[in-house]
């Protein structure tokens, strides 16, 4: 065909510059002449906000923008496609033993090697040695689709039951598979084109598995340093416990509870398990050898701290004490003094948001027994009004306070440490969809407060979606560094809870349309929601923690 003869498209990119390109260029093609205006490699695009693999093919007029490791979606392909090394990796090496990728921890993901043998150190620098010579080879994964019921032949040929019961009851008539080097598995994502993309990871030995730690994103020039986290490990391993006393140990187990009828049992032992939980708090803060006098809770968005914070006090109730709540909110700083991000707006999860200096006296009044007048923040207003509501305590009460910055000790300085008891409250689910796909804790944040925002805050799926990376970096920044500090942890994850979320979010996010920004994200969330059958919420207690979501919670 002459030159002449080729049929153009025209591409729009983000910074409003637009150029004419042969049909059927691929994304690989077009992002030559683009890799010197990013710091990383360019791993995918996105092509009219749906996130295509740089094989892809552009055959029409098209909004497009290239995706590095600096965009969430680049690091999820980057985390992903390791993952997929390191399964290769102890295919090869150990063929007889299994690998579970289960849960986040210190900038990386913890993993485990199932079989007689337990995993030793010598083994996981092996393995690392295995993934650097696959990395080198620059190897390609390649996608194919595949139809639902070969999938399912496939998996169960390959002893990966914990695949096949994930796609036993899928609605899709299609699996979308990878190989790699001749190993066929599913990613419930996209990968990068090919190994040789894979530039900085590290395989750690821990607690008889292994850590795989990646670049972070505030510097991806390094591998941040591990930092231990026993009380955020010993969590998960307490949900683990949980799962194993419930029968839960994927979404498979939990369809397949919901396709026999059970999943009435599911909920009221999960509920029990909580209520149990929050009565061992409350009895640590009651037969505490120093007396309490401050309860404080913390955790990022959407954790049901609320919630949690009522629960809590009625089980302190119980055991004859009597607590009393205040709102952290009520201490904001009038709207003119609140300090602002690097983008220019109002950073109201900063510390310097509160007025911690009258926060701090009259918490110290108050347990000297004095009476003050605790401040209300007229929100509307952007102040506080003229006058507040007048508090004092007996000696035996204990002030109960929920805000996202109960464990910085600044918050709280007066206040000496052992008449205080922290406590932080996260939704930190360390069920898989199988075996080499977990669940992201922030995913099960995210579709919470997309349900809670509409239900209760008039916002639409696509605004919660826009407001997200904002509020994830105020909790790496006034959160995740103090979640150590805390006394206990309570996790708030419900094993069931995302089959009845499913069926308020699905339909929210299905409202995003392509023109859309956040259009990859939803599609991408309604994938993930794809693996779970529906529940319907009557048999769900009204103090349960996922009511302060769907609504209905006898708490409001």
């Amino acid at each position: 065909m002459n030159e002449n003869d080729l049929r153009m498209v025209k591409v729009s990119f983000k910074d409003g510059t637009q150029r004419l390109i042969a049909e059927g260029s691929s994304l690989e093609e077009i992002s030559k002449d683009y890799e010197k205006y990013y710091k990383y490699p360019i791993l995918a695009a996105k092509v009219n906000n749906d996130i295509k693999e740089l094989n892809y093919m552009i055959t029409n007029n098209c909004n497009l923008e290239f995706l590095d490791l600096c965009d969430d979606d680049g690091m999820r392909m980057y985390r992903r496609s390791l993952h997929f090394i390191l399964i290769k990796a102890v295919h090869d090496l150990f063929p007889d033993r299994k690998l579970v990728i289960c849960h986040a921890i210190s900038k990386g993901i913890y993993c485990e090697l199932k079989g007689e043998k337990q995993l030793d150190e010598d083994e996981v620098i092996k393995i690392e040695k295995r993934m650097w010579e696959l990395i080198k080879a620059d190897i390609p994964f390649v996608k194919r689709m595949m139809s639902c019921e070969d999938a399912k032949e496939l998996f169960k040929k390959n002893g990966r039951i914990d695949r096949y019961m994930a796609v036993e009851h899928r609605r899709k008539p299609y699996v979308t598979m990878y190989n790699f080097d001749g190993l066929d598995d599913y990613f419930y994502g996209y990968m990068v084109p090919s190994t040789g993309y894979i530039k900085k990871f590290a395989l750690k030995f821990y607690k008889q598995g292994m850590i795989m730690i990646y670049p972070d994103k505030r510097d991806l020039s390094k591998i941040p340093e591990f930092e231990e986290q026993k009380k955020l490990f010993a969590i998960f391993k307490e949900y683990k416990k949980w799962g194993s006393i419930l029968g839960v140990n994927n979404v498979g187990d939990i369809n397949n509870i919901i396709m026999e009828g059970e999943i009435n049992t599911l909920i009221r032992v999960s509920e029990a398990l909580h209520e149990k939980k929050i009565a061992q708090i409350a009895d640590m803060i009651t037969n505490n050898e120093h007396k309490k006098r401050v309860v404080l809770i913390s955790g990022p968005s959407s954790s049901g701290k609320t919630t949690f914070a009522q629960r809590l006090s009625i089980q302190l109730r119980v055991n004859g004490m009597k607590p009393v709540t205040i709102s952290l909110d009520d201490y904001f700083v009038d709207r003119e003094h609140t300090p602002k991000d690097e983008t220019g707006e109002y950073d109201f999860e900063a510390l310097e948001a509160i007025d911690v200096e009258l926060f701090n006296q009259q918490l110290s009044d108050l347990i000297s027994g004095k009476e003050v007048e605790v401040p209300i923040f007229n929100f509307t207003k952007g102040r506080r009004d003229d006058v507040g509501r007048r508090l004092k305590i007996d000696d035996d009460q204990l002030i109960v306070i929920e805000g996202i910055h109960g464990l910085n000790e600044k918050l709280t300085s007066l206040i000496p440490k052992e008449r205080k008891f922290k406590i932080y409250v996260s939704a930190l689910t360390s069920l898989s969809i199988d075996d080499h796909n977990r669940i992201p804790t922030t995913d099960s944040r995210l579709i919470r407060r997309i349900v809670r925002d509409f239900q209760f805050r008039g916002s639409t799926a696509a605004n919660t979606l826009q407001r997200w990376p904002s509020v994830r970096r105020g909790e790496e920044k006034n959160i995740f560094p103090f979640q150590e500090e805390a006394d206990i942890m309570f996790n708030s994850a419900l094993v069931y809870e995302l089959g009845v979320l499913k069926v308020l979010a699905e339909p929210l996010l299905a409202d995003i349309g392509s023109t859309s920004p956040e259009y990859s994200e939803a599609k991408r969330l309604v994938e993930f929601l794809g693996n779970f059958l529906p529940i319907e919420t009557k048999e769900i207690p009204l103090n349960s923690i996922i009511k302060e979501f769907l609504g209905g919670s006898c708490f409001c």
